[in-house]
């Protein structure tokens, strides 16, 4: 009996420590419990909706381009794309292979997307290929009953609808790198585009709108279940150009017809740029579909540069067209005046050197504005000798050469202009009297553009103003004229007067060095100067033996330059042009100039004043195809 009490209060004491135990882990649970539900419920239930809703970024639809008419430069086309959803097929091989029964699609793709779909979740839809045309688009949806898996997805593309003639104006848009990957969510979007080149780069922020989100909630897999909120995106600006998209296209394609060739057209008062070109040139449209390795290595091994904006960029001596400079310096600063006269005789002596004009043989006994007419080196060489570098630069300076005028396009070159101290900054070396005779028919160590040239050729010719280019307006005004006018020059309006009576005579008078390139109805009339900037030292030996400058391979040939402008009687519009390596600036440059500003006052944009747009911050419209004015 005593046994069986002793068994009982073992019994009953284990239990009472077993009881404690549970009631200690009970205890331990419920305080746990009750401190995350009370404490700590607000933050789980703010992990909880993050993971029950995601956030989607709404890609903005980019601003257009427009010219100053509003023909579209650059638009937004519709995208059409074949895309597949795994989970929605029972075989994708062959839901892919029925396809391309239908469409055209490569081996590599359907390759892609089975690679492609081992890795990714089955509900997440894999593009097939983009860029479909109607009538493939047509077909998959015919067919869409057969094709399980298969669906049709608009988005949108960037559109250059004039191609390779504003290609190095425009720009275009590619993928972003990860080195440009900042705090911009758009940036993250698989697929977006950023402004790479030309005005798409520069203006790439305000064309690229801003961001919107959509709230979506998820499954525990990650599949949307519906859309909560949603804030619509906004779209880009869009940007204005003082561009004439004809033009353009004309200046374009007249320069194609050389190997390698630049222009620039502007208006001499206001600095509104109308046409800007270089060739060759490439398709932007490529970089928007994604360029081939192939048609990179074609593009990148060509000798003639396409991917370089030659008319801010290609920096050359302006050879002859620099006389002008000269001369202003030497009727402002006493050397010469308009009647001061000098014999050549094929050649300038200084010291034990011998500098040789262009004509063998000698042009006689010259003036200024003859000098001018007929491109005199000896008159020049004279000049130089007594006016010195220092001199020579300063009004090369005056007139635009040798600085950026925060142009628009960040390609900009400054270009050179040297003197006394640059030489010794460079080399450490003193600035020799030989070489001021050779700046003085614009070679040696300067360089100009051809958009320098232009404003060079405008500051001549529109009282002695100094106007700078520029290229936007409407909403966005990069680089606007100040209010009330460019700023005077402190120049001699006679002596301005002296130098384009020299250009008048240099087309439209006999022995003017481009006067077959003259024109005859007096409305259309045009001046300007021609040069001829070497690329190679011309030997004695050359010399003597009479080799033409069109007989010697073509890296090695002279580049033909010309600047102009017209109506030669109330100047508006002037052009510069540059062929590298053409044969002359009279047999090559001079002839695509005329063409120039004969379209250009047949078009006559300066009386049509920009575009402006009825909603300010609209973005691009669906046209393609630009529309001739």
């Amino acid at each position: 009996m005593k046994k069986q009490q002793d068994h009982v209060k073992v019994f009953t004491r284990r239990a009472f420590v077993i009881g404690g135990i549970q009631c200690g882990i009970l205890g331990v649970l419920g305080g746990r419990l009750a401190w995350l539900q009370v404490a700590q419920g607000s933050r789980y239930k703010t992990l909880s909706e993050k993971n029950r809703i995601n956030l989607k970024v709404l890609a903005p639809e980019r601003g257009q381009i427009v010219d100053r008419f509003g023909v579209p430069l650059a638009v937004n086309a519709q995208n059409f794309r074949a895309l597949i959803v795994p989970e929605q097929t029972d075989d994708i091989e062959k839901s892919l292979r029925s396809l391309q029964e239908t469409i055209e699609i490569s081996e590599e793709d359907i390759q892609r997307v089975l690679k492609q779909a081992k890795k990714t979740a089955r509900f997440v839809p894999i593009e097939i290929r983009d860029d479909l045309e109607w009538e493939d688009v047509a077909k998959v949806e015919v067919n869409l009953p057969d094709l399980p898996g298969l669906n049709i997805d608009v988005g949108e593309r960037r559109s250059y609808p004039y191609g390779e003639a504003t290609a190095h104006l425009i720009g275009y848009v590619a993928a972003v790198d990860k080195s440009e990957i900042g705090k911009d969510p758009l940036l993250s979007l698989p697929g977006f585009k950023i402004g790479k080149t030309g005005i798409e780069k520069r203006f790439d922020l305000d064309m690229r709108g801003v961001a919107g989100r959509a709230d979506v909630e998820v499954n525990v897999v990650g599949r949307e279940v519906r859309e909560l909120r949603k804030q619509d995106s906004r779209h880009g600006k869009r940007v204005v150009l003082t561009i004439d998209g004809e033009l353009q296209r004309f200046t374009q394609s007249r320069l194609a017809e050389q190997k390698s060739a630049s222009a620039v057209i502007m208006d001499a008062h206001s600095g509104a740029v109308y046409a800007l070109a270089s060739h060759p040139s490439f398709d932007p449209n490529i970089f928007t579909s994604g360029i081939t390795a192939a048609q990179m290595l074609e593009l990148d091994s060509n000798p003639a540069k396409p991917f370089v904006n030659k008319a801010v960029s290609g920096q050359y001596p302006p050879a002859s067209t620099f006389k002008m400079i000269t001369l202003l310096a030497g009727l402002s600063e006493g050397v010469v005046t308009s009647k001061s006269t000098v014999y050549c005789k094929g050649h300038y002596t200084l010291g034990r050197d011998r500098f040789h004009c262009w004509k063998r043989g000698g042009h006689g006994w010259v003036d200024a504005r003859e000098a001018l007419q007929v491109s005199c080196d000896s008159y020049f060489y004279e000049m130089a000798a007594e006016l010195g570098i220092d001199n020579i630069a300063k009004y090369a300076h005056m007139m635009g050469l040798g600085e950026k005028y925060g142009f628009e396009l960040s390609e900009e070159r400054a270009g050179l202009v040297p003197d006394k101290n640059w030489k010794l900054g460079q080399f450490g070396e003193k600035w020799q009297p030989g070489e001021s005779i050779v700046a003085s028919i614009g070679q040696g160590y300067l360089q100009a553009t051809p958009l320098q040239l232009a404003v060079m050729t405008s500051r001549f010719v529109n009282g002695g103003y100094a106007v700078k280019p520029w290229i936007t307006g409407g909403d966005i005004w990069d680089n606007k004229p100040p209010e009330g006018g460019w700023p005077k020059m402190d120049v001699n309006k006679f002596h301005m007067s002296v130098v384009k009576d020299g250009m008048d005579r240099v087309v439209n008078t006999r022995n003017g060095t481009a006067y077959g390139s003259r024109v005859e109805d007096p409305q259309y009339s045009f001046s300007g100067k021609t040069g001829t900037g070497q690329v190679q030292r011309i030997t004695m030996q050359q010399r003597l033996s009479g080799v033409k400058n069109e007989e010697l391979e073509w890296k090695s040939r002279h580049h033909a330059l010309f600047v102009g402008y017209a109506p030669m009687n109330n100047p508006r519009y002037v052009c510069s042009v540059v062929v590298e390596h053409g044969i002359g600036g009279s047999r090559t440059a001079a002839p695509i100039a005329k063409d120039l500003l004969l379209e250009v006052q047949k078009r006559d944009p300066a009386k049509t004043p920009l575009y402006e747009p009825s909603d300010h911050v609209a973005g691009a419209g669906k046209q393609e195809e630009p529309t001739s004015l």
